[in-house]
């Protein structure tokens, strides 16, 4: 007997066979005959009067960091709800599904960034057009404009558990099976592949890797600059406060801006090309002593913001200012010296509910010390180890499955360091190649996963002190040619987005090989240096257990 999922992908078979335009298959009727069956997630029922739909014509975006510009794509415009029964709970679905003639048997999953679970509508466009329905989450939070951190707490001290976990990975797992389903259904591809795709970037990026440790749903992943060891990472936004409050200096933003322009200057021709942007900041790590901008000049003009006015700002960089900046980026040590974590603020409202679980502003860091943090870190890890901590390193079911990730970070990443990546790349790379030596391992490693970090980069985007530098803007594209055409990505294109080289497109190492130019800066070359591989390499020695 036909199961009703193979009923309904028939009748859809039959109607999208039917269909000569966008405008017949756009329609609330169509969607519910492409419902998936009710047994296809225990304890989910899709609310079919829920449905609505509108055909787009002629669409087009100017693109963005994620995806590059692109028109006259259609789609259809679909919103769903389902519930979990006990729970009274309502979660919304939107599902951008292209024109029949324009989908070419792809699904993309989109995650969010900070404490929302999606982006709304900004990264949709990146699926359609390639083809590939594209859909979002709510997490059940109450909109697609709610946020995780507004549905944390039930009350002081009472965490929302369910709200935690679809945050966690819950919620995007039901996209995922959802939306498949329901592609496959809408356009009645039968038995043909569903080729299906995550890309999402900081929480996005957490939201892709707990996907790919925890399910099997996906072919491939492109994931930016994850936001891994939730314990550790919320906890860390506030150290460079924790740093000034430690030595009782307060650097004016102008003078460690100017610490910042002249590490560049220093730092940029390390790579074999002076263009303002620091490819190799692990020489910089080796070469540089950030003392020497000591005695530099630096003035500022008065500026005013949405938040306030700055007054004009002159002076020389001082011995303090520079071992503020100096400690800023050793990263937090115990006070006796042991490492922590290697590299405003978010944490002044989240660290008391996530840690304290009390709605309140941290407004004073009086008795707060590296110590402090790191007693943060520990019970931020333990709470949520298994939920969004994410750094599950045995990836084996979804490597044995056939999946690939195309993982990046930025290198000058000044909200999540790209150390953290490199360590969990590590981290797998150690636990499911124990017996292989580092050459062999990294190949075994680098034949499904692969690792590039983006000279100059910013946070999941370019860096305005380094425009120059390329953006890996057509990420899903190379991910896409890599699953389906079997061609592999050996460096990643980068496009630089601004600056002087705006245009210029450059490839980007794949990680343990790093950038060296040679000719006068005409020729990048991707090589071993292993002096420089050594700074990336680090034990958190503080820990009784491995962080992985």
């Amino acid at each position: 007997m036909r199961s009703a999922l193979n009923i309904l992908a028939g009748a859809a078979t039959l109607t999208v066979a039917q269909a000569a335009s966008l405008n017949d298959v756009c329609t609330s009727s169509h969607v519910k005959s492409a419902l998936p069956s009710i047994d296809l997630i225990n304890g989910l029922v899709i609310d079919s009067s829920s449905i609505t739909t509108n055909a787009v014509y002629n669409a087009s975006t100017p693109g963005g960091d994620y995806f590059p510009a692109a028109s006259a794509y259609d789609f259809c415009n679909v919103t769903l709800t389902y519930a979990h029964p006990g729970r009274n709970d309502r979660v919304h679905l939107k599902l951008w599904m292209p024109a029949p003639d324009q989908f070419q048997n792809r699904w993309l999953s989109t995650g969010g960034g900070g404490f929302a679970i999606n982006h709304n509508e900004q990264q949709l466009p990146g699926g359609v057009q390639y083809g590939a329905a594209a859909g979002i989450t709510d997490g059940g939070f109450g909109s697609f404009y709610t946020q995780f951190d507004q549905v944390f707490l039930l009350a002081n001290g009472t965490i929302n558990y369910e709200a935690l976990y679809m945050f966690g990975y819950q919620a995007h797992h039901e996209l995922s099976v959802i939306g498949k389903a329901l592609t496959k259904n809408f356009y009645g591809t039968g038995d043909a592949k569903l080729y299906a795709y995550w890309q999402g970037c900081s929480e996005g990026g957490r939201e892709g890797f707990s996907q790919v440790q925890r399910f099997q749903e996906f072919d491939g992943a492109v994931i930016g600059a994850p936001a891994l060891r939730y314990g550790q990472q919320q906890a860390n936004h506030l150290y460079g406060n924790v740093v000034e409050h430690t030595l009782k200096y307060y650097p004016p933003p102008c003078e460690l801006e100017k610490i910042v322009n002249l590490t560049i200057a220093a730092c940029d021709r390390l790579d074999g090309r002076s263009d303002g942007v620091v490819s190799r900041t692990d020489m910089c790590k080796l070469h540089f002593n950030i003392n020497s901008t000591i005695g530099a000049p630096y003035s500022c003009p008065a500026s005013t913001t949405t938040t306030g006015t700055t007054p004009a700002q002159n002076g020389t960089v001082s011995a303090l200012g520079a071992a503020a900046a100096r400690k800023m980026l050793d990263g937090l040590r115990t006070l006796d010296g042991q490492i922590r974590t290697r590299t405003l603020c978010l944490w002044r409202r989240m660290g008391p509910r996530f840690l304290q679980l009390q709605n309140y502003t941290l407004s004073s860091l009086e008795n707060v010390t590296y110590d402090t943090l790191k007693d943060w870190m520990e019970l931020g890890w333990q709470r949520y180890e298994d939920v969004l901590q994410t750094t599950w390193p045995d990836l084996t079911p979804f490597q044995s499955a056939g999946g690939k990730v195309l993982h990046y970070h930025g290198e000058s990443d000044p909200s999540i360091p790209a150390g953290s990546s490199v360590h969990y790349h590590e981290s797998v790379r150690k636990t499911m190649y124990p017996n292989m030596s580092f050459n062999e391992s990294n190949q075994a490693l680098n034949e499904w996963n692969r690792l590039f970090l983006v000279p100059g980069a910013a946070h999941c985007a370019s860096s305005t002190d380094q425009p120059n530098g390329p953006f890996p803007q057509a990420t899903l594209k190379t991910l896409i040619e890599w699953v389906e055409n079997s061609i592999v990505p050996e460096t990643l294109n980068g496009t630089v987005l601004d600056g002087d080289h705006k245009g210029e497109q450059q490839q980007i190492c794949a990680w343990p090989l790093r950038p060296l130019w040679t000719e006068n800066g005409t020729v990048m070359n991707c090589v071993y240096d292993q002096a420089s591989l050594d700074t990336w390499d680090y034990e958190f020695d503080a820990y009784r257990i491995p962080l992985y």
